[in-house]
């Protein structure tokens, strides 16, 4: 009597898997691997040679050091880029979530407002970038009614630092909040609706459900959010150099900075061919970049994690 031969479908899974794999390992986990061994590799001109050395040269002189103020300086440009377009971003969003997902409210076409405010997310950043800035340039429809106005001068709403950084911040924000939006809806609908017919019976306020059991169960999605956004808005790079190309040069703290230049177009500029190209200090500033993103990130999922009955 033969036996019946079982069919092991776990292998073939195993074998769709490998392209995945070949890929991850030669385009993302080799090239990180070289970018921390990079960052290693310090290269210093004594006399009239170049030497290299191994160790922590370039953040000790890059980073640490006087001469690493322009990462800093970087940083702070992109920190604040971040903050200004996700504060609005994630507060629009939560409210536009609640009320297309209010039994209540009931609102028609619900649908339809979805997909209006999730297309600018589907539009390229460059064909973004070129669009605003057409509209912001010295001889730019808007530019021409702020000119009007006496909102700016004849340089144009370009020549302010401080402009053009509000600009590609609202760029940023009009382009994600509708993508937070129907994540956020997502979150709310895989809420327990017995949950707010209970709380409904009991006279409770859409107010009151809103800060008593929406934002409480939404704090996984809430926190996917924060800690995508930061990792995101931390490497911000194609609105700013298609936009503005880093500048205008403002005077802060008695420096000059470009005052919409971010941490990867900093890295960019010392990659790039026919650039000012230092590979250690490029590897330095990345390597850096991924440490304050990975403690941002931690803080996140620290600040929004569920505590335990003890309290941690």
């Amino acid at each position: 009597m033969k036996k019946n031969k079982t069919v092991e479908y776990g292998k073939y899974g195993l074998m769709f898997l490998i392209p995945f794999f070949l890929v991850f390992l030669v385009f993302q986990l080799y090239p990180l691997l070289y970018t921390f061994y990079n960052s290693l590799v310090y290269s210093a001109k004594n006399g009239r040679y170049m030497t290299e050395s191994f160790g922590l040269g370039n953040f000790t002189h890059y980073v640490f050091a006087k001469t690493g103020k322009e990462f800093w300086q970087a940083f702070i440009i992109t920190a604040i880029l971040w903050v200004l377009n996700f504060i609005p971003q994630i507060l629009l969003s939560l409210i536009l979530a609640a009320w297309f997902t209010d039994i209540k409210v009931k609102l028609k076409g619900g649908g339809i407002y979805k997909v209006i405010m999730y297309m600018p997310n589907i539009i390229t950043a460059a064909t973004i970038a070129v669009l605003f800035y057409s509209m912001f340039e010295v001889n730019g429809p808007l530019t021409t009614l702020f000119r009007s106005w006496g909102w700016c001068g004849k340089g144009g709403v370009l020549n302010g630092g401080w402009a053009s950084l509000g600009i590609i911040a609202f760029i940023q924000f009009w382009m994600w909040y509708g993508n937070t939006m129907i994540v956020l809806c997502a979150g709310i609908l895989g809420i327990n609706p017995s949950l707010y017919e209970a709380a409904s019976v009991d006279g409770a306020s859409s107010k009151q459900q809103f800060f008593k059991i929406t934002l409480p169960l939404l704090k996984p999605i809430l926190q996917y959010t924060l800690v995508t956004s930061a990792i995101g808005g931390l490497q911000m790079y194609d609105i700013p150099q298609l936009f503005n190309d880093g500048g205008p040069v403002v005077n802060m703290n008695g420096t000059n900075i470009n005052s919409t230049t971010t941490v990867v177009m900093l890295i960019k500029k010392y990659v790039a061919a026919g650039g000012t190209q230092d590979y250690g200090k490029a590897a330095a500033y990345s390597v850096m970049l991924f440490v304050i993103t990975l403690i941002i990130s931690l803080f996140f999922y620290r600040l929004t994690a569920d505590k335990t009955n003890d309290g941690r």
